[in-house]
């Protein structure tokens, strides 16, 4: 609703009144009834208008329509904010030439009538709507007054579904493109032959299986476009069609190219077929098809190929076939596409002269060919992923060559003596190098960008032998090595080096004299080495804005915050213990991670300044110590942006999901936009815990959850899209001792992988065109699969969230996958498209799988993926699993338990007492059935605890044949064979810290919380730990707390004395976690994923807070005349169970050792 006035403003007539007013297309519509949004609507005009800005009113647009009978209406905004995106739009709108529409993605459903004001129109966009050719109103305007515009050059009608050709564009002289794609057209009538002008026509996306006889009138038709229809054949229509030069026939059904056909077709010169089902040419004694230059075989399953028929061609693409042999001519060849294949033997003939191009990557390559040493035109070679053990010195010889990547091969060894080469980028990562040649720097001048990581370089080649240096190398790629200091002083003899990455090698100082002479450095990484500090003279590289020196040993903060061009610094995983900060930050700075350094401490005044930074990321103060079990489960995550500087993922972690036993990770990729990573982010998990309540179906929650969160992004998924992966781990609620379960989810390339018994396990799966299933369902709904295959040229995933203008193409449905938890499952990893495209899950696992703390194993991904090459936004999540056989039901194993994960320690059979501060707890998976809250205070403790009958050691009672209790059967540690009249108490590990509230009084309240504990005792628990599943359920003894207004039984039972009924509890012990924390801005702090998982902190009014307290109505409450009685029943129930001990003689080396649960 606006202030709308019509006509002049100078005429006391015309008055302002509150109306409804809408831009839409190219027409702004205004509502003729005041205060309502329904009635009738005046719409005018505006291309070929005014639109102008009225002085005289505040936030005042004039609206004009072109023409002698031109209209006018004022509108007055209610902010500048509104008034200038008005004034934008309608500004487009207005400068549009009358001769040219745009009506696309407008959702018409008939023309509208202000289109015929002008006949004038020469090009009309109707892309993208929902047009029928008669709609049902009689009144509205149908496809068949399109011959009123006798002017038309351009018209396109694609993605309409109208089902039938619109017969009436044939009437239409003038036209010249005729766009009827995606319209579910499955014929096409003679009548087209009469359009004579027409020079482009495109059917793609439709059902079409032949063409009619009368498109040989069309003389002057030039381009037609047969893509992703039904035809089996080429159509012989297209012989007689000379003028075409091209001919597109990708994603339909053919099964075998028939050269004869295409012999008879000699003004083809580009040949299209990608996408199709073709396993062979039938060449049918034909010698050579002079002119095809260009031919396109993608994607198709051609087990071999001989092109040497087209002898003529320039430009052949077969990758993602399935070739072991290929044999082409070489006379006119300038490029050829053969990766993603499984050649081993590649023969072309005679020597390409002209051959400027060539990738034969990821294929069973051992040897290169040696005609290709002779190709004096070769710029750019990619050999790269396959079984290559030597580079023939000849090679580096050729004057024309820039480009070598022999990445992911077997190179033992590069040629020994080279001369002087003019190879600009050298790639040679992922190879089993001991040494680069000795003169390779000193003979390569050209030579800009160098990758040799993942080797096992000890030393590097110099790059003059003298003062004066000739190299002009800028980006140099060492990581991963086994380099040691001696190789820092060679690098000052590349002056113009810009990029330098030498982490994880064995370095163990960087002279500052060295980094001084790098004046023009402007990104170093030196991670995961043993650097006790960063050279002072670093703020000689003026232009440096990227440090990254996380997993060292450095211990004094350094002199980057005086570097004027800094934007991110990352120093975690050191032993930092204060920070040197200038008065004013750099303004460029806007990144820093101090997280991983548990010795350092931050004044008030160093964090407010540090808290102005866009990311700045800090462990939290420790909550205090944590009694309880060993955690389960504990988490690091990264996060790096792209080449341009924007943060394209997003994580996720909660490690105490829902307030119960469970846990959440997720990690988000929108490729190059920021919005929906973050929507993903702060959305998916409440969605997630919505769906819990209705299904406990892994599947069925977890599609829902993606499907829901469809629907949340509302306007922007109609544009955008994002890759996303969710891993849910969670137990059966009805067996609170139970197995734990892995739920992971995914869409797009966000993907996980589980490392079990040292073995990489996915989790997840990519939905992508070499999908066999994927692309028949893509092509069934004839979506447009462009050249770099994406779904009509947008995503090349098929599922993923967002992109809701390529529904049905592009579904949000996610693959999930359930597993259980083992002892053998060491830890599992999230990590976004970056991360995958530069390393492969095999090598994921293995980098990781030694790094004890999972923020530095995420950290190690990260820079792992970045130097391999990966320029995208990179997001990582590492979560370490301590799954104990305690937690792990064997029971259908015959009781045989797995073994332990390698890098975690087994559970030890004690009451831990003194946890160190960077554990997590989480609720133990050992607290049994009947596991209920303690509260251990700080503050003061009893010095006597009131009805505490639980034992430290465990009942002597042997376990033998004649025993009544399953006899012969075999049990895990979780469900133990249950004796008769006994059973075994231990306290509960489900404890709080100290970061909670003694008596329930926040520093805010001014009352206690009635029914919480307000002496500040300890509470033990004893709890019957044997499983539900035990065929005779013991009497559980309840404990009891003096208190003021008597004894405080905490239970949830509906009576004292009846057996308690199997329920989990929902709260759990958190402790301090290392190296996850971070800090922000208040204006992103929501965004944050940790805030919501950790302990509450401190507060320095003395107090705690105590969310998760115990419900009062679960509490009963002893009258104090009966507190003494309650306590000499205790009592005697505890002298007789000590009499039944001491009754038990049996030796206690006949103790099953699964019967003794450790906490």
């Amino acid at each position: 609703m606006y202030n709308v006035r019509k006509g002049k403003i100078h005429l006391p007539v015309n008055r302002w009144t509150r109306r409804q007013a809408i831009l839409c297309g190219t027409c702004l519509i205004v509502s003729s009834v005041k205060e309502s949004q329904t009635g009738k609507m005046h719409v005018l005009p505006l291309i070929g208008g005014k639109v102008e800005e009225v002085k005289k009113h505040q936030h005042c647009l004039a609206f004009s329509s072109s023409g002698p009978q031109s209209q006018t209406y004022y509108i007055c905004f209610d902010n500048f904010t509104e008034y200038l995106r008005w004034l934008r739009q309608a500004s487009k709108v207005a400068s549009q030439r009358i001769s040219s529409v745009d009506l696309s993605c407008c959702s018409l459903e008939h023309l509208p009538a202000n289109l015929f004001y002008s006949q004038d129109l020469t090009h009309l966009n109707l892309k993208q709507n929902f047009l029928r050719l008669n709609p049902s109103p009689s009144t509205s305007r149908a496809l068949t007054e399109l011959q009123r515009f006798t002017k038309l050059k351009s018209l396109n009608l694609s993605n309409n579904n109208l089902g039938d050709f619109p017969l009436a564009v044939c009437s239409i002289p003038t036209l010249t493109e005729l766009n009827v794609s995606c319209n579910a057209l499955r014929s096409v009538p003679a009548v087209v032959g009469e359009m004579h002008n027409l020079q482009t026509f495109l059917l793609d996306g439709n059902f079409l299986q032949s063409l009619p006889d009368e498109l040989e009138h069309m003389n002057q038709l030039s381009y037609v476009s047969l893509s992703f229809n039904e035809f089996t054949d080429i159509p012989g229509v297209l012989e007689k069609l000379t003028a075409m030069d091209k001919l597109c026939m990708s994603g339909n059904c053919m099964d075998a190219l028939n050269l004869q056909v295409l012999k008879r077709m000699p003004h083809i010169k580009h040949v299209d077929l990608r996408l199709n089902s073709i396993r062979r040419l039938e060449v049918n004694e034909i010698d050579f098809l002079h002119h095809v230059t260009q031919l396109d075989l993608r994607d198709n399953k051609l087990g071999e190929l001989d092109a040497t028929v087209f002898n003529n061609v320039e430009v052949l693409h077969c990758e993602r076939n399935q070739l072991v042999t290929l044999k082409i001519s070489g006379y006119f060849l300038k490029a050829l596409y053969a990766s993603s294949n499984e050649l081993v033997h590649l023969d072309v003939y005679p020597v390409p002269n002209c051959l400027a191009y060539m990738d034969i990557s990821r294929n069973h390559l051992e040897n290169l060919p040696e005609w290709v040493c002779d190709s004096r035109k070769l710029e750019v070679l990619d050999v790269g992923h396959n079984q290559i053990r030597e580079l023939p010195a000849r090679l580096f010889y050729n004057s024309s060559l820039r480009k070598l990547l022999a990445g992911h091969n077997m190179l033992g060894r590069l040629p020994d003596r080279l001369e002087r080469t003019q190879v600009e980028v050298l790639d040679v990562q992922h190879n089993q190098l001991l040494e680069l040649p000795s003169n390779l720097l000193l003979k390569a001048d050209s030579l800009r960008f160098l990758n040799a990581s993942a080797n096992k370089l000890e030393t590097l080649p110099p790059a003059t032998l003298s003062e004066e240096t000739h190299s002009i190398l800028q980006e140099l790629y060492l990581t991963n090595n086994n380099l040691t200091d001696k190789c820092v002083p060679l690098l000052t003899g590349h002056p113009h080096l810009k990029i330098l990455h030498m982490a994880y090698n064995r370095l163990q100082s960087f002279p500052a004299s060295k980094m001084a002479k790098l004046e023009e450095l402007e990104e170093i990484d030196i991670s995961g080495n043993k650097l006790k500090a960063i050279p002072t003279t670093i703020m000689n590289c003026r232009r440096m804005h990227t440090v990254i020196a996380h997993s060292n040993c450095i211990e004094v903060f350094p002199e980057v915050m005086q570097l004027s061009e800094i934007k991110c610094v990352d120093l975690s995983c050191n032993e930092l213990s204060e920070v040197t900060l200038p008065e004013n930050l750099p303004p460029k700075l806007q990144e820093l991670d101090l997280t991983g350094n548990p010795r350092l401490a931050l004044d008030h005044k160093t964090l407010e300044l540090l808290n102005n930074i866009r990311c700045f990321r800090i462990d939290q103060p420790s909550a205090g110590d944590a009694s309880g079990a060993p955690a389960v489960w504990s988490h690091g995550y990264t996060e790096a942006s792209g080449v341009k500087n924007k943060l394209c993922v997003a994580a996720l972690s909660a490690n105490n999901f829902c307030d119960n036993r469970e846990a959440l990770y997720g990690v988000f990729d929108g490729d190059r936009n920021v919005e929906v990573p973050y929507l993903l982010q702060c959305t998916m998990s409440d969605i997630l815990a919505e769906e819990l309540q209705k299904t406990k179906n892994e599947e069925e929650y977890m599609i829902n959850t993606f499907i829901v969160m469809q629907r949340k992004l509302g306007t922007a998924g109609q544009k955008l899209g994002g890759s996303a992966v969710l891993c849910h781990i969670k137990h059966d609620p009805m067996d609170p001792g139970g197995c734990f379960t892995l739920t992971s989810a995914n869409v797009g390339k966000c993907q996980t992988v589980l490392c079990r018994n040292g073995k990489p396990l996915p989790l997840s799966r990519c939905y992508v065109m070499s999908c066999e299933e994927e692309l028949k369902r893509i092509k069934q709904h004839k979506a447009i699969i462009t050249e770099d295959g994406k779904v009509n040229g947008v995503t090349d995933s098929t599922r993923i969230l967002g992109y809701t203008f390529l529904h049905p193409s592009v579904v949000p449905r996610p693959h999930v996958q359930s597993i259980t938890l083992t002892p053998q499952d060491e830890f599992f990893i999230l990590g976004s498209k970056g991360l995958w495209d530069s390393l492969s899950m095999d090598e994921a696992v293995e980098a990781v799988r030694n790094v004890p703390d999972a923020l530095a194993a995420a950290k190690k991904l990260c820079t792992l993926a970045q130097s391999y090459g990966c320029n995208d936004s990179i997001s990582a999540v590492v979560v370490q699993l301590n799954v104990t056989e305690d937690s792990f039901c064997c029971c259908e194993l015959n009781g045989v338990p797995p073994p332990s994960p390698g890098i975690f320690p087994q559970s030890v059979n004690v009451v831990i007492k003194d946890r160190p501060t960077d554990a997590l707890g989480m609720p133990s998976s050992s607290s049994g059935m009947a596991s209920e809250i303690s509260s251990e205070i700080s503050t003061s403790e009893m010095s006597s605890e009131v009805g505490s009958t639980a034992s430290d050691e465990p009942p002597q009672v042997a376990m033998n044949e004649n025993s009544p209790a399953y006899p012969g059967e075999q049990r895990c540690m979780l469900h133990p064979v249950c004796l008769s009249n006994s059973f075994q108490r231990q306290l509960s590990s489900a404890t709080f810290s100290s970061a909670f509230s003694d008596n329930g009084l926040d520093s805010d309240d001014e009352e206690p919380i009635e029914g919480v504990f307000t002496n500040g005792s300890r509470v033990e628990v004893e709890v019957d730990i044997h499983c539900s599943r035990a065929k005779e359920k013991q009497l559980l003894q309840v404990p009891v707390e003096a208190s003021d207004e008597g004894i405080v039984i905490s239970a949830n039972e509906d009576e004292p004395g009846l057996p308690r009924k199997a329920e989990h509890s929902a709260t759990g012990t958190i402790g301090r976690r290392r190296g996850n924390g971070s800090v922000a801005p208040q204006e992103r702090s929501h965004n944050l994923i940790e805030v919501a998982t950790d302990a509450p902190l401190r507060k320095t009014g003395g107090y705690f807070a105590a969310p998760a307290q115990p419900d009062p109505d679960d509490q009963f409450i002893i009258p104090p005349e009966l507190e003494e009685e309650v306590k000499e029943i205790m009592k005697q129930h505890q002298e007789q169970q000590q009499q039944q001990q001491q009754q038990r003689q049996y030796p206690m080396d006949h103790l099953a050792d699964y019967y003794d649960t450790p906490l």
